[in-house]
C-alpha cells in the first residue's frame, strides 16, 4: 500500500470511527428504553466494531512507520496482530450472545418492537454507510478485512434485530428476539473463526493462500541455467507482503551468467507469483542445507 492508499484508507477509518460511535450510542440507550436483547447484542458487538476499528487505524499507522536496526522489515506485522485481535474480540462478543440468549430463553422479556424496529433500521444504515466506507481495501490487507468484517457483521446483526422486531410486533412472540441473537452469534462466529485462520497463519510464517511452494520450486528450476533449487521458503509478513528466500544451484554452463538468471528469477517470481520480497542465493554445488528440493531441466 503506497502513502496516498494508506493515507485514503486511514481518512476511511476516522469516518468509519465517528458513524460507529453514534450508532453504538443510539442501540446502547435504545436497547436499555425497549428491553431487546437481540438490539443489546447488536450495540455489544457495535462496540468492539468501535475497538476493532480503532485497534486497526492504530496498527495501520504503526506499519507505516520505517524499519529500523530492531525491526529490519518494518512494523507490518502489527496489523496481522491487530486482526488477530480483531477476531478473538469477534469470538468473544458471540459467546457472550449465547450466554444471554440462553437467559432469555428460559425466562422471556417483555420487548417494544416498534421503537426497537426503528433503532434497529438506523443502526442498519449506518453499518452499511460503514462497510461501504472500507470496502475498497478489504481483500488487500488482512488487518482491513478483519475491521470490515466486523461491521459486515454488525450489519447482518441489525438485520436479524429487524426481522426479530417485525416478527414480535405482528404476533408479539417475544422468543423471537433470543432466536435472532442466537443467530446473529453463529455469524459473529463463523466470520472470526475465518480471521483467526487467516492471521494466526502469518505469525507462524505458513505458506501464503493461493501458492504451492512445489509448483513455485519447479518455476525456479524451470529457468535457463538453473541446475536446481533447495532450502525454500515463502512466507508472508503481512498480507499481500510475500516473502521468498531459496539457495539455486547454477548449471557449470552458467556460472559466468549468475547476475542474468538472478534477474531472471526474480521477474519470473514477480510475474507468476506476485512474489516481489526475493532473496536468493546462487550456488555451483548442493550446500547440503534445507529439506525441498527440486532439480532443474537446463
Amino acid at each position: 500500500m503506497d502513502k496516498g492508499d494508506r493515507r485514503r484508507t486511514e481518512n476511511r477509518f476516522i469516518l468509519a470511527l465517528a458513524l460507529t460511535a453514534v450508532i453504538l450510542v443510539a442501540e446502547v440507550a435504545g436497547g436499555l428504553w425497549t428491553g431487546s436483547l437481540s438490539l443489546l447484542s447488536d450495540a455489544a458487538h457495535i462496540l468492539l466494531d468501535l475497538l476493532a476499528l480503532g485497534l486497526s487505524y492504530a496498527a495501520l499507522r504503526i506499519a507505516a512507520r520505517p524499519a529500523d536496526d530492531r525491526h529490519t522489515y518494518g512494523f507490518h506485522r502489527w496489523q496481522v496482530v491487530a486482526a488477530l485481535a480483531n477476531g478473538a474480540t469477534l469470538s468473544i462478543v458471540a459467546f457472550w450472545i449465547f450466554r444471554e440468549a440462553w437467559l432469555r430463553f428460559r425466562e422471556p422479556v417483555a420487548v417494544l418492537a416498534g421503537p426497537m424496529l426503528a433503532i434497529a433500521v438506523l443502526g442498519l444504515i449506518v453499518n452499511l454507510t460503514v462497510a461501504l466506507v472500507l470496502r475498497e481495501h478489504r481483500h488487500d490487507d488482512l488487518n482491513v478485512r478483519s475491521a470490515y468484517l466486523h461491521v459486515l457483521g454488525d450489519a447482518l446483526s441489525s438485520v436479524g434485530v429487524i426481522v426479530a422486531g417485525v416478527i414480535i410486533l405482528f404476533t408479539g412472540w417475544t422468543l423471537a428476539d433470543p432466536l435472532v441473537s442466537a443467530l446473529i452469534g453463529v455469524i459473529i462466529l463463523v466470520s472470526s473463526g475465518r480471521v483467526l485462520r487467516e492471521s494466526l497463519h502469518i505469525l507462524v510464517e505458513g505458506t501464503p493462500q493461493g501458492l504451492a511452494t512445489g509448483q513455485v520450486c519447479e518455476a525456479m528450476s524451470g529457468v535457463t541455467g538453473v541446475a536446481g533449487v533447495h532450502d525454500l521458503h515463502i512466507w508472508s509478513v503481512t498480507s499481500g507482503y510475500v516473502a521468498l528466500s531459496a539457495h539455486v544451484v547454477l548449471a557449470d554452463s552458467s556460472l559466468n551468467r549468475a547476475p542474468e538468471i538472478q534477474d531472471d528469477l526474480r521477474r519470473m517470481l514477480g510475474d507468476r507469483f506476485g512474489i516481489q520480497h526475493i532473496t536468493v542465493q546462487l550456488e555451483s554445488a548442493h550446500c547440503g542445507q534445507g529439506v525441498l528440493s527440486c532439480a532443474g531441466g537446463h
